[in-house]
């Protein structure tokens, strides 16, 4: 009993091993999650149905949920507090040119102590990028410019962990990590209304995105993990 014992948790152990050879780098389990402090925002089923209805008019789908997202937007949200941007985000007021809900949201924000907040479920559409809402998890950072936050180092180094571990969780490549100004160049780009097909931000500009993906990059070899640099931006038609 005590040899078939031994054979069976050899036979394991080699099996772990071969399965470990064999995950993909830059996998979920190879990106450690950081620690994300829920403050959810109300979205109950008016703002579900709202969302389901803002994506058939917008990307001719027929749900409020987000599925296998490719893109993840980078954002600033214009104020210095957390609690702004997160009132903001939970008021779900109309647009002003539309006058269409839901409101405007993001999955997370980042405070500039570095605290990651998680407001709006991954399986849930968010409002925060025209054009890219079907298929992008949206990161807001507290703050009112780009350079605010690439010299803040808490507040980067968390967005930076963030990001990577969403990219190993989802299999984003590094080239579709975008800022909200680069969102007509992403290749997953589309929208219905023809008044807002070249509607951008000025928020994470082109330069800066530069300089943080080298940075997300820096880090991912920091960790011994290989990106992914598939699918690159593509021209604008605008």
């Amino acid at each position: 009993m005590r040899a078939l014992f031994a054979s069976a948790v050899f036979a394991i152990a080699v099996f772990a091993i071969a399965l470990f050879a064999i995950a993909p780098a830059g996998s979920a389990l190879a990106a450690p999650k950081p620690v994300i402090v829920a403050k959810p925002i109300p979205f109950g089923e008016a703002r579900r149905s709202e969302t389901a209805a803002y994506a058939r008019r917008h990307y001719g789908l027929h749900t409020w949920r987000l599925t296998t997202p490719h893109v993840i937007v980078e954002h600033t949200t214009g104020t210095t507090s957390f609690s702004s941007a997160w009132s903001t985000f939970a008021s779900d007021a109309p647009d002003a040119e539309l006058g269409e809900r839901p409101g405007t949201c993001a999955h997370f924000v980042i405070d500039r102590d570095g605290t990651i907040y998680q407001l709006v479920p991954l399986s849930t559409i968010c409002r925060h990028t025209v054009g890219l809402n079907w298929t992008a998890i949206g990161i807001e950072h507290v703050g009112t410019s780009e350079a605010s936050v690439l010299g803040n180092p808490r507040q980067l180094q968390a967005s930076l962990q963030l990001t990577l571990w969403l990219m190993g969780r989802y299999g984003i490549s590094l080239p579709n990590v975008i800022g909200h100004a680069e969102s007509l160049t992403s290749r997953y780009h589309r929208e219905r209304y023809a008044r807002w097909r070249c509607q951008t931000h000025g928020d994470w500009q082109h330069a800066r995105m530069v300089t943080y993906r080298a940075a997300l990059a820096r880090l991912a070899r920091a960790r011994r993990l290989e990106l992914s640099r598939a699918g690159g931006p593509v021209a604008s038609r605008c």
